[in-house]
């Protein structure tokens, strides 16, 4: 188990997060857009008031620890996800899977909107979970990286797999085995976030672009390119088109991609590197190409024709947003039989309807298509084969990573 120590941020781990709340996915609430992930630079604290002073490292307390399992006697499910992330009814004051579920089940579920962003969130839970305390959560919703950080703290619970059948039967192959939880034995998706390149039609003019080589090296497309401030996201794109493998790449693959960026930036190709504000830039025609996250693009698409997105021949990024079991949770299998719920076809068609992502779920076209067949043949919300065997993970990283290739990143994007 990794011990948990207050760590100390770096300027460019800090500058990371600042970017990121102020106009990367952090700073994001809309469900059709994406989830904080504060380029992963966070995972292992925030600012002063994440530092953890006076708590216990994960060292001094025993991880995976379980409570007495109550689900029998006390029918209920605390559950925290983050905003507009769930179904909503006209009204909006109903969730109707979660209202279906515990009319099934008997199973009420008290359902919070209080995860803004990954960091925040792992301020608010870090004492209790380093104190070896309940949360007073039995299911919660977090990034991949940070769902990694708790995994290696020991601060999740293993899953029942007896408890989770429409889970594991129903989980799509590309997210069945990432390096922080291989085989899922502590998470299961809740939606996927996948990134792509987007262009603007109307802006390429007929310039042909099919690659992220062609976002850095046509010159007709000099200072019309965008990229992410996200450093997982620009990065991992930018190995895959070198043809490395974002999940298995090293130091020395890490600066040559920095390098391929620099030479790009150098010569006036790429405008700028942003968070979601290359919406406005990507739909005016100001950027006629970028490095996307796919959540937008299907707003984007439904709002204007001229946006259209490709996947490289290379591949293309992908995380997570991820459901978890806290240690000390007291309601353990009820929350495990409402992450199984949702790899139900019905379920999970009605929840990718409603908001957007790349749904988990294999099996859920038809289901989909009975309620929006648009939806069902989007392939940013539903992968075909193809796309979905071109999907890439960008691998976990050691404290001493980030900090080296947050700082180099940052250098790069003048940030």
């Amino acid at each position: 188990m990794e011990q948990y120590e207050p760590d100390r941020l770096s300027p460019a781990q800090v500058a990371a997060m600042r970017r990121s709340f102020r106009n990367g996915r952090a700073a994001l609430s809309r469900r059709s857009l994406l989830r904080a992930s504060a380029g992963g630079a966070l995972a292992v604290g925030g600012l002063g008031a994440l530092s953890g002073c006076g708590i216990p490292a994960a060292g001094k307390t025993q991880g995976g620890v379980s409570a007495e399992d109550h689900s029998a006697k006390e029918k209920t499910i605390n559950f925290s996800n983050w905003t507009e992330y769930m179904d909503v009814d006209d009204s909006g004051k109903h969730h109707p899977t979660l209202d279906a579920f515990t009319k099934r089940t008997g199973i009420s579920v008290k359902y919070t909107e209080d995860i803004n962003d990954n960091v925040e969130f792992f301020g608010k839970i870090k004492p209790q979970l380093a104190a070896g305390q309940d949360t007073g959560r039995d299911l919660i919703v977090v990034t991949d990286w940070l769902a990694a950080r708790l995994i290696r703290f020991g601060w999740v619970q293993k899953l029942n797999a007896s408890n989770l059948p429409h889970a594991y039967a129903n989980l799509s192959a590309q997210f069945r085995s990432p390096d922080w939880d291989p085989g899922r034995a502590y998470s299961y998706p809740w939606q996927g976030i996948s990134t792509v390149v987007a262009f603007n039609k109307k802006a390429l003019d007929g310039i042909e672009v099919k690659s992220v080589s062609d976002l850095l090296d046509n010159p007709k497309l000099k200072g019309r390119v965008g990229f992410l401030s996200e450093m997982r996201d620009s990065m991992g794109m930018t190995l895959l088109d070198m043809g490395k493998d974002p999940e298995k790449f090293t130091d020395d693959d890490f600066d040559a991609a920095i390098a391929r960026l620099q030479k790009a930036v150098d010569k006036g190709q790429i405008r700028r590197f942003t968070g979601n504000d290359y919406t406005s830039d990507l739909t005016k025609g100001d950027l006629a190409a970028c490095v996307a996250w796919a959540g937008d693009i299907v707003q984007l698409k439904a709002d204007s024709p001229d946006v259209d997105f490709i996947i490289p021949d290379s591949g293309y990024l992908t995380s997570t947003d991820n459901m978890l079991v806290p240690n000390k949770a007291r309601h353990k299998t009820n929350a495990e039989r409402l992450m199984d719920y949702y790899y139900e076809p019905g379920p999970a068609a009605q929840l990718a309807a409603y908001i957007n992502y790349v749904c988990p779920v294999d099996g859920v076209k038809d289901e989909l298509a009975k309620i929006d067949k648009s939806a069902a043949d989007n392939p940013l919300i539903l992968p075909d084969k193809a796309m979905a065997a071109k999907s890439h993970a960008f691998r976990s990283l050691t404290q001493k990573e980030e900090t080296a290739y947050e700082e180099k990143f940052a250098k790069l994007t003048g940030a």
